[in-house]
C-alpha cells in the first residue's frame, strides 16, 4: 500500500511536454503558438472517487494502478481540493466505528466547490433501511459542526439524499461573480480554478463579437451564463435533462435575461435547423428570429458528427472547447476548408496526466 503524493517539481515540464505536442499534432492547421493555462500544482480537483477497502477493523479509502491494477491506499489525495482532504480523513474517522454506515460501503465520492460547499456520496451493496438513516444523520449532525456538508446514500435502486443532492459554486470571472448549481453524477470541471481562466478566455474572444450566440453540448449552462453579457441573445442546447435542470437554475440564479436553454442533442438540433424535423421543445423558439454569427460547442470526447460539423461551419466565428486533441484535429480537417485557426489556447484541467483541454477560435476565411 502507499499514499498518493505529488512531486510538483515537474509541474512545469509536463505542461511544456503538453505545450510542444499539441503544437506539434496542429501546427499543419497553422499554429505555431499556445495560449498556456497552467493549473495549481497541487489540490486542484473539486470531486474525487475512491473505493473503499476493509481490513479487519481497518478502514482505509483505494485507488487502483491503471497499469497493474495493484491497489493504493490513499490517506492523503495531494489532487484533491483542501476541503476534500479534511472531508476525507473525518470520514474514516466516523466510518471505522460505526458497523451500520461501514458495512458493504464499497465507495465513496466528493464534490465540493471554492465556496466552501461538500457532498459526499456513500455507494453500499445493501439495502439503506431506518437504522442506516438514523446512523447517516448523526454523522451530518455531528460534521456539520466543521463543514458544510450534506450526503447522498446510494443502493441498487435506491438514492437517500440527506440535505441537497448538489453543491453551489461560486466563480469570480472578470471580478463577476457567478452561480452554477453543480448536481452529484452530473458532469462539472473538475478543476475550478483552470475553468475560470477558460471562461476568462472565452469572454475576452467574445468581446468583439456581436449579435447572438449558438452553443451546443452546453452542460449547467457554464459558457452559455459567463458569455451571455457579451450577446444581445444567446441560445444554447443539452440533451441531459438534469443539465438543463441546473442550466435553468443557474439562469435564474445570475439574473440572466437573454439566454434560452432547450433539452435536445446536437444532432437534433441539426435537423430542425435543416428543417428535417419538428419538435414539440422547440414550441415558443423561433430560431428564424436568432442572427446567430457566432457558434460555441464543446463536445464530449468523440467530437462531432459530420452533420454537426456541416452545421457548425455555417457560422462566421467559432469557439471550439475539446476534451480530446484528436477528434479536435479530425473536426478541425473539416471546419479548416471554411475557417481559418486565429488562437489556440490550452488549459490544464488535469495535471501529471496525458489528458489536456483546448480552446480554438475560427473565423470564416
Amino acid at each position: 500500500m502507499a499514499v498518493i503524493k505529488i512531486d510538483t517539481s515537474i509541474y512545469d515540464a509536463q505542461l511544456s511536454e503538453k505545450e510542444q505536442r499539441i503544437i506539434a499534432q496542429f501546427q499543419r492547421f497553422g499554429v505555431e503558438q499556445l495560449e498556456v493555462f497552467g493549473s495549481e500544482p497541487i489540490h486542484y480537483r473539486q470531486r474525487a472517487e475512491f473505493r473503499v477497502w476493509h481490513d479487519g477493523d481497518d478502514l482505509f479509502h483505494i485507488m487502483f494502478d491503471q497499469a497493474t491494477k495493484e491497489k493504493i491506499r490513499v490517506d492523503t489525495f495531494d489532487p484533491a481540493a483542501p476541503l476534500i482532504g479534511e472531508v476525507m480523513q473525518a470520514m474514516i474517522e466516523n466510518l471505522k466505528g460505526c458497523e451500520i454506515l461501514r458495512r458493504k460501503l464499497f465507495q465513496i465520492d466528493y464534490l465540493s466547490s471554492l465556496s466552501g460547499e461538500i457532498l459526499v456520496s456513500l455507494l453500499y451493496h445493501k439495502p439503506l433501511d431506518d437504522e442506516w438513516l438514523t446512523a447517516i444523520k448523526a454523522l451530518k449532525v455531528a460534521l456539520s459542526e466543521r463543514f458544510k456538508i450534506d450526503f447522498i446514500g446510494r443502493a441498487r435502486k435506491q438514492k437517500e439524499v440527506l440535505g441537497d443532492d448538489y453543491v453551489t459554486e461560486r466563480l469570480t470571472v472578470n471580478g463577476q461573480e457567478l452561480i452554477y448549481q453543480q448536481v452529484e453524477n452530473s458532469f462539472t470541471q473538475p478543476n475550478a480554478k483552470v475553468n475560470i481562466k477558460m471562461l476568462e478566455w472565452a469572454q475576452d474572444l467574445c468581446k468583439p463579437l456581436k449579435n447572438d450566440l449558438l452553443e451546443l453540448y452546453c452542460g449547467n449552462g457554464n459558457f452559455s451564463i459567463a458569455l451571455a453579457g457579451s450577446f444581445n441573445r444567446v441560445l444554447a442546447t443539452e440533451i441531459s435533462k438534469s443539465s438543463v435542470h441546473s442550466a435553468q437554475y443557474n439562469i435564474a440564479k445570475n439574473k440572466v435575461t437573454n439566454l434560452d436553454i432547450i433539452r435536445m442533442s446536437s444532432e437534433e438540433f441539426t435537423q430542425a435547423m435543416n428543417g428535417e424535423r419538428t419538435f414539440s421543445r422547440l414550441e415558443g423558439i423561433d430560431l428564424t428570429s436568432y442572427n446567430c454569427q457566432t457558434i460555441l460547442v464543446d463536445p464530449p470526447r468523440s467530437g462531432m458528427d459530420t452533420l454537426t460539423c456541416d452545421l457548425v461551419a455555417n457560422y462566421e466565428s467559432i469557439i471550439y472547447i475539446s476534451c480530446n486533441p484528436d477528434t479536435l484535429e479530425r473536426d478541425l480537417e473539416h471546419l479548416t476548408r471554411t475557417h481559418e485557426v486565429k488562437r489556440f489556447a490550452i488549459f490544464d484541467q488535469f495535471p501529471y496526466t496525458h489528458h489536456i483541454e483546448s480552446g480554438v477560435f475560427l473565423q470564416r476565411k
